[in-house]
């Protein structure tokens, strides 16, 4: 029997490899900062404390990886826990990483190169943006929900927004498979839309009249370090939408349906399920 450790095992990714891995009888760690009610299988986890590292890996052989996205240079932290992971006899190591973010020798991009390094196996997962952040609490689903606006910018860039559960499909079939598939994983969904089209797509659904509109990079940086953060990061946040504008987050894979036999979701359809199942769309 394989165990898996889940790092942020109550986030928007690990939550969906937790359950798609546990249907398949699969026995999953969880890991996080806070308790999980009733789920006698999750460790308190820290990343600023490597004194949690060990009771998470103790018999681990697989773990899905997310790192500390509030770290600056999450290199040292991860570092210290690929060690114990890999002392404990941890081989595979999925990382979830992101389309946007490039090798580097800081910062999240350090991150694929040092589990490559330290790791027998290796899976780096790039997902395009997600959908999730048109629902629930981001600030694109905050500005939907309360001035019926999104604000970016893009300009008519265009994005081929992935659902999340498009992801841990793929992680869960990387973790569970063998052999591991070479390279980095590219994952989309099945069409790039600019943020005009993925509006008029919430208010098709909704019935809520939607908007976008695009603002300079400066502008963005301004709004998002008024919200309370830091402006070099910032400036990193909204020179991503820059790069959107350039074209960066319009290409399509065919990653999801190769490795788990079906088609990504499509947007619309994302949307009405949410709309549904959880009323959760503004």
């Amino acid at each position: 029997m394989r165990t898996v450790l889940v790092t942020g095992g109550t986030g928007t990714t690990g939550s969906r490899v937790t359950a798609f891995l546990r249907a398949r009888g699969v026995d999953v760690r969880t890991a996080s900062r806070h308790p999980v009610a009733g789920d006698g299988r999750h460790v308190l986890f820290d990343w600023a404390d490597p004194g949690t590292f060990a009771a998470a890996v103790d018999g681990v052989d697989r773990v899905f990886l997310v790192a500390p996205l509030s770290d600056t240079d999450p290199a040292l932290a991860v570092g210290g826990f690929l060690d114990a992971a890999v002392a404990a006899g941890t081989r595979r190591v999925a990382l979830l990483s992101s389309s946007a973010v490039t090798d580097a020798p800081t910062g999240l991009g350090a991150l694929p190169p040092l589990v490559r390094d330290r790791v027998p196996e290796v899976a780096v997962l790039r997902p395009s943006w997600f959908m999730q952040n048109f629902v629930g609490s981001h600030p694109v689903a905050a500005g939907i929900r309360d001035r019926g606006q999104i604000t970016t910018a893009t300009g008519s860039g265009r994005v081929a927004f992935i659902d999340p559960g498009d992801i841990a499909a793929v992680a869960g079939h990387l973790l569970l498979g063998d052999p591991i598939p070479d390279g980095e994983l590219i994952l989309t969904g099945p069409q790039a839309l600019s943020y005009d089209e993925a509006a008029a797509v919430v208010s098709e659904i909704t019935g809520t009249a939607v908007h976008h509109t695009s603002i300079t990079v400066e502008e963005l940086t301004a709004a998002i370090e008024a919200s309370g953060v830091p402006h070099a990061y910032a400036r990193v946040l909204a020179e991503m939408d820059e790069e959107i504008a350039g074209g960066s987050a319009e290409r399509i894979t065919t990653t999801v349906q190769d490795v788990t036999g079906r088609a990504p979701r499509s947007f619309r359809d994302f949307l009405v399920d949410a709309t549904v199942d959880a009323h959760r769309v503004a």
